[in-house]
């Protein structure tokens, strides 16, 4: 199901209530309810409320990621091409997707009310969350850099989430690339001590490759189209177990 077609399906099948539900409808009823290339099938279900999360996700990032639009400013055709990146948007879905961002952006719930929101909608699946904002450290980046009142808006989310403020400057780190912030460390990675035995690393990697795994992801809300998002983590968990264990192994 395309990402138009998801949002059209959750106004029609679907009660979110709050901001997400009130925003879901108003997104519905400015775009064309016969689109070409919309295929309103269910996708298929790991779990018996998947299609719901899916559309939670979806709305979230493009609430979240429009709301970090300049005030005063449209939604640049970067942030759009962001958005792309991240959900794979299928060719001709670009000027819905402007539309989408322009009224989340120009929507009167503040930010905190999705944050909330979605914290609520995913309690417990913290790897989907981090997935969330990672998507949107995507699109924040969409002009080269995360500017400082982005830096502020992205922190509050992830505390709104449920993330403390460690664990938002290591997803900060990871996804621009601030080596200031022991992006490359792998016991941050894996969130083990520095005194960590070989046993601990062995625990703690296969804990977080397990709950990372995509198709766990997928069934707890995380849309197809952002499973790059999912496999890139487990790269990075990878990647940190390599280089702490390869020495030890020596």
């Amino acid at each position: 199901m395309s990402v138009i077609a998801r949002i059209i399906h959750g106004a029609r099948e679907f009660s979110f209530g709050g901001p997400i539900g009130a925003l879901l409808e108003r997104i519905a009823s400015h775009l064309p309810q016969h689109l070409p290339h919309l295929h309103l099938h269910h996708e298929p279900n790991h779990s018996a409320d998947d299609p719901r999360r899916r559309i939670a996700f979806t709305i979230a990032v493009i609430a979240l990621g429009a709301k970090m639009a300049r005030a005063d400013g449209e939604v640049t055709r970067d942030e759009v091409a962001a958005f792309g990146d991240v959900f794979q948007v299928p060719p001709g879905e670009e000027e819905h997707v402007r539309l989408v961002f322009d009224l989340a952006r120009k929507s009167t719930a503040g930010f905190e009310l999705y944050a909330r929101q979605v914290g609520r909608l995913f309690a417990g699946n913290r790897a989907v969350l981090e997935d969330l904002l990672g998507g949107l450290f995507h699109i924040a980046l969409a002009d080269g850099a995360v500017c400082a009142a982005e830096d502020r808006y992205l922190e509050e989310v992830a505390h709104l989430f449920g993330f403390s403020a460690a664990e938002y400057a290591r997803i900060r780190a990871v996804y621009t690339g601030d080596e200031t912030a022991e992006a490359d460390d792998p016991h941050q990675v894996l969130g083990v001590g520095r005194d960590a035995s070989p046993d601990d690393i062995r625990v703690a990697y296969h804990r977080l490759v397990r709950e990372n795994h995509p198709d766990l992801l997928m069934a707890q809300g995380l849309p197809p189209e952002c499973v790059a998002l999912a496999t890139s983590r487990v790269a990075r968990i990878n990647a940190a177990h390599d280089r702490l264990v390869k020495p030890l192994a020596g």
